[in-house]
């Protein structure tokens, strides 16, 4: 029978960190307010899941390379139209549309918040424990464009299949080479029914024939985007602009 003093010892080799620090702690509390051995044992494992819980969340943070300050609570919903706080949060909460590959379109002129709102639901997806990575589009282009010219765009595309949610940030906002377009197209071929996108664009679609430099891949690319998609077109004054004038005031 084990005792007290190879406690630590077990809790490390059974990589129970939280608990190996913790559990002097709560064993004078248990005994102070008279817990019972599975209320004590409870206690230990809710600090031992919360510590892995907060670790994971850490990690998926730093892997999503999402911006700083755009959490949805810092997003004014008053001084814009066409969407609601609650669409976002429910977008946030019922997740079944990651899980079955399905997409979020976020149109909008340049200023109105498209990359705060699309990085806001990366941030509320982490929580969920949703593997989420943001990228500007020129420069995803410019990497999978490097990839095909090294050989590597399958290997390069798969690696990217480890996140349920892509964020392609400004989509067309720097007109890519025809290559470039290309390879886009194979993104979103790739991930077509299988994982999410999140996209960002001040650009209609009618005006996409610029980013893939032909009809028949625009068209394409459209069909496959749209077939289980949401689309929000978000209506408004560029906040940039407005804080410009407030500061000239």
């Amino acid at each position: 029978m084990a005792n007290i003093q190879s406690l630590p010892i077990l809790l490390k080799e059974l990589r129970l960190g939280a608990m190996a620090t913790q559990w002097q702690t709560m064993a004078h509390k248990a005994e102070a307010e008279g817990w019972s051995p599975q209320e004590f044992l409870a206690q230990l494992c809710d600090v031992e899941a919360t510590h892995r819980y907060q670790n994971k969340l850490n990690r998926l943070l730093r892997d999503s390379q999402l911006p700083r300050g755009k959490q949805l609570s810092q997003y004014n919903f008053s001084e814009i139209a066409g969407v609601k706080v609650q669409q976002i949060k429910q977008k946030i909460e019922q997740i079944d549309w990651v899980r079955q590959g399905h997409n979020l379109l976020l149109f909008g002129a340049s200023g109105v918040g498209k990359t705060h709102l699309a990085a806001a639901l990366g941030y509320g997806l982490i929580e969920k424990s949703v593997k989420v990575r943001f990228m500007a589009a020129t420069a995803l282009a410019q990497h999978l464009q490097k990839s095909r010219e090294q050989l590597s765009i399958e290997a390069a595309l798969k690696k990217l299949d480890k996140y349920e949610v892509l964020i392609v940030d400004d989509i067309g906002y720097v007109k890519p080479t025809d290559s470039e377009g290309q390879v886009l197209f194979e993104l979103i071929a790739h991930r077509y029914e299988r994982s999410s996108l999140i996209i960002t664009s001040n650009q209609a679609f009618s005006e996409w024939d610029g980013i893939f430099g032909d009809n028949m891949m625009t068209v394409a690319a459209i069909d496959r985007l749209v077939h289980h998609a949401d689309i929000i077109q978000i209506e408004g004054d560029s906040f940039r602009k407005k804080h410009a004038m407030k500061s000239k005031d």
